[in-house]
């Protein structure tokens, strides 16, 4: 789509005067005599000036009130930038710093259940009760507190505690399995895990008690478990666990009465463990600092996303992806947000979105898939849900067909601002989204996010506009990794992002910026398809093969081969098994041909069961690319970290009677015409 094509949304009066952005303009001019005339004026120079823009962020948002620092950024390398030297915060003190009885400072759902309000006075009496109780069980700043909980308000009190006493949190999700949240559980040495006795989703209950038990086995340095009875009465003595760990029960600590006693810790204090997928080896504890993800969120949310206090503001995640830190960064802001502990297709695919009539949202994070997911089942949420209260959608996750940005605009809140954003665990932030300044077209982010300074480079290291290159950071972030969890010397952290072009963050997507910044992300660029020279986007395939009735998931990848040969397979997932083989080739081939090029066409299409994704819903592009150039299922990916990761097996055997026959089964060889392009 080119950047001159007609807009799906424009900004309008409120957006380009009264927007966060517009007033933090409007503030400059005033108290720095800095006037910039559009969004591309203000992001060159927060990319470049950054001392300036920082400062700025500091100040506006009111953080020289809180403390003073030595210097903005006292080195400039990557990785070891150093930050706001002197300052001293607290995210969890910053978090409920914007409290008021005006509005709840959580709204709680359940599946099927009606929206709980939690106050803001209510929120910072039991942040104080569990940081206190945290202080008994003897964890200090720097410990480890873990907590295996869905998206309930315990997690985020949880999470706030923890902060509040200098402890660092990290968390894992009930539905990972086992193993694959001892993977990461055990990196971070936990001395107390909070754990929640099951949860509801899509419409079951899962009893999570013995699994408990099992991490508590596995996991010798913690010493208290702190249960929530989320499904059944609590019964402190019903746990089974080692007798050398003390159980506390949540709704029996004591309040303390007294306001939250906030850890006055530095800029680069720890705060939080969040973790890599696990796909590509033992998953990467990644450390984020207090000082960090208050600026960066404070900036992200405020001045990019433009949340604000009266805001409700519903992320639909688990608490294993990083858009639960970034929903809870909400409070930082004083906005209400809403916390949903469920399916998102519960009782139907538009389950998230009775979710948000019920809670009158205003701002909803969701999925890429989840939307395509809900335009293919043909209901029409505009016209059956009250959804007026939605002011922006916010998308993630991956990229979009152009048919599922027109079904947004048109069909599930129309006229609505369409956010698509990148980022990711690394930063815990956006690095390209939306602006309130800006339109919207298909298929394309509208900027790069501010202070950011992001480019597309080509191989050799030079900028390219309008050409699809490496998605590079040339400056640094506040929230990029303090470090990662074991990792001597921070070895693992450079050969991750510093390895191609030294000094510059490679973030590992394909990226074209073009004159006017829009941006488009083609997928990740160590799995990009490149067929006899000419790089290729897997999403532009995907965009078109989804959209094809009864084809329910798609997977390619592009597979180097020992003899010099590419092998480019597409597996698919179909509703029904009717349509016969010979069909399917023809209508995904044509489809293809004629919507992108021949080029495109895949060698063999391969209808399978089921396809294996990361927990967060993102397509093992490249685990199931080194498993059919022969490496091992378990040095790709850890047990546990994948969803139908019985798939994994059958993708190895696939591979290996490719590799020994040259033979694939029951597949489809693409026609002469794509052979010859």
């Amino acid at each position: 789509m080119k950047p001159d094509s007609e807009a799906l949304w424009t900004p309008g009066r409120r957006e380009l005067e009264d927007s966060n952005v517009a007033v933090f303009m409007e503030w400059l001019e005033e108290t720095r005599g800095l006037s910039f005339a559009d969004y591309a004026e203000l992001w060159r120079w927060s990319s470049t000036d950054l001392a300036g823009f920082w400062s700025a962020v500091w100040e506006y948002y009111g953080l020289d009130a809180v403390t003073a620092y030595d210097e903005v950024l006292a080195d400039t390398t990557m990785p070891g930038a150093r930050w706001f030297t002197g300052a001293r915060l607290n995210f969890a003190e910053r978090c409920l710093a914007q409290a008021t009885d005006a509005r709840p400072a959580l709204v709680s759902v359940t599946e099927g259940g009606e929206p709980v309000e939690t106050s803001w006075a209510q929120l910072r009496r039991r942040v104080a009760d569990v940081s206190a109780a945290l202080r008994r069980m003897g964890v200090k700043p720097g410990d480890c507190v873990a907590g295996y909980l869905t998206n309930l308000p315990q997690t985020v009190v949880g999470l706030l505690a923890t902060a509040a006493v200098g402890a660092v949190w990290t968390a894992c999700s009930p539905d990972f399995g086992t193993p694959s949240v001892l993977a990461r559980l055990r990196q971070a040495r936990p001395t107390v895990l909070v754990a929640a006795d099951g949860y509801r989703y899509g419409g079951k209950e899962h009893d999570k008690r013995t699994t408990v038990t099992e991490l508590l086995d596995g996991l010798p340095t913690v010493r208290h478990l702190l249960t929530i009875d989320n499904l059944f009465p609590s019964q402190t003595d019903a746990w089974s666990v080692r007798s050398d760990v003390t159980v506390h029960a949540w709704s029996a600590l004591p309040s303390t009465d007294q306001a939250p006693d906030f850890c006055d810790v530095p800029f680069d204090h720890p705060l939080w463990i969040l973790w890599s997928s696990g796909t590509t080896g033992v998953p990467k504890g990644i450390v984020q600092s207090h000082g960090g993800i208050v600026v960066e969120l404070l900036k992200a949310l405020g001045l990019g996303v433009d949340l604000r206090p009266e805001d409700r503001y519903l992320f639909v995640t688990s608490t294993s992806w990083m858009v639960w830190n970034f929903l809870v960064g909400g409070l930082l802001h004083g906005t209400t947000i809403v916390l949903y502990d469920g399916s998102p297709t519960f009782p139907d695919a538009a389950g998230a979105w009775r979710v948000a009539e019920r809670t009158r949202a205003t701002m909803v994070g969701v999925g890429a898939a989840y939307l395509a997911a809900v335009e293919k089942s043909g209901l029409h949420p505009a016209a059956d849900l009250d959804l007026g209260a939605v002011r922006s959608v916010l998308q993630t996750g991956s990229a979009m067909a152009p048919s599922t940005w027109q079904w947004v605009h048109d069909r599930l809140t129309p006229g609505v601002w369409l956010q698509s954003i990148c980022g990711g665990t690394d930063v815990c932030s956006v690095l390209a989204g939306g602006s309130p300044l800006l339109p919207v077209r298909v298929g394309r982010m509208q900027c790069p996010a501010l202070g950011v300074a992001l480019a597309a480079w080509d191989e050799t290291g030079q900028p390219l506009i309008g050409e699809q290159g490496e998605l590079v950071v040339t400056a640094p972030l506040p929230s990029m990794p303090l470090r990662f969890v074991d990792d001597p010397g921070d070895a693992r952290y450079r050969s991750s992002y510093f390895d191609t072009y030294p000094g510059v963050w490679r973030h590992g997507d394909w990226v074209t910026m073009d004159a006017d910044l829009s941006v488009v992300v083609s997928g990740r660029s160590d799995s990009t398809l490149n067929r006899m020279g000419v790089r290729m986007g897997s999403a532009d395939i995907y965009a078109v093969v989804e959209q094809l009735p009864g084809i329910s998931d798609s997977l390619v990848v592009g597979v180097e081969q020992a003899d010099g040969g590419y092998f480019m397979p597409l597996f698919i997932v179909t509703d029904d098994d009717e349509e016969t083989d010979d069909g399917l080739r023809e209508r995904i081939t044509a489809a293809v041909r004629r919507q992108l090029s021949p080029r495109h066409v895949p060698d063999v299409i391969v209808r399978v069961p089921a396809l294996p994704r990361t927990l967060t819903g993102k397509k093992l592009e490249v685990p199931v690319k080194r498993i059919l150039q022969g490496a091992r299922v378990c040095d790709v990916t850890a047990p546990g970290a994948v969803t139908d990761g019985h798939m994994l097996a059958w993708f190895a055997e696939f591979g290996g009677r490719k590799n020994q026959t040259g033979e694939t089964g029951p597949i489809h060889d693409r026609e002469q015409d794509a052979a010859a392009a």
